[in-house]
């Protein structure tokens, strides 16, 4: 599992028809502020801030294709103009247990990519795919 020390930041919220919005600074627009969200900003945050991920090649809720089905992505950070990690967050009661893991797998089959990262803010788990499989990795790795 990996420690994750979010950094402090300012988020911008604002309230708009009863619905709690917050500013996404990677898409540049007001999104609905529900708990995954809330996760994902932090996430991104942790990426851009402390492990000084490139803004300009993440994308959120990057659309892919499962044979007929579109799914989406939480997190997919790009490196060399490909695909390198997917984030997968999930809300804080979540727990990272097989499905959400099987979930990320079904997402790499779309978008192969050499990192998955499941997070739900409390619990990080990151793995590194190689030619042995599956390996839990304890830090992400620099960009």
């Amino acid at each position: 599992m990996l420690q994750i020390n979010y950094p402090d930041f300012s988020f911008r919220i604002k309230k708009e028809k009863n619905k709690e919005l917050i500013f996404d600074e990677v898409r540049l627009q007001w999104i609905t502020l529900t708990p995954e969200e809330w996760i994902r900003q932090n996430f991104l945050q942790y990426l851009i801030k402390v492990k000084e991920y490139p803004k300009s090649l993440l994308s959120i809720e990057k659309i892919i294709s499962l044979g007929e089905l579109k799914k989406r992505c939480d997190i997919v950070v790009y490196k060399n103009n490909l695909p390198w990690m997917i984030v997968e967050c999930k809300e804080m009661n979540i727990d990272l247990k097989v499905p959400v893991l099987e979930q990320i797998l079904r997402y790499n089959i779309g978008l192969p990519v050499k990192y998955l990262v499941l997070t739900n803010g409390n619990k990080t788990f990151a793995f590194e795919l190689s030619e042995n499989g599956l390996i839990e990795i304890n830090e992400l790795p620099i960009f």
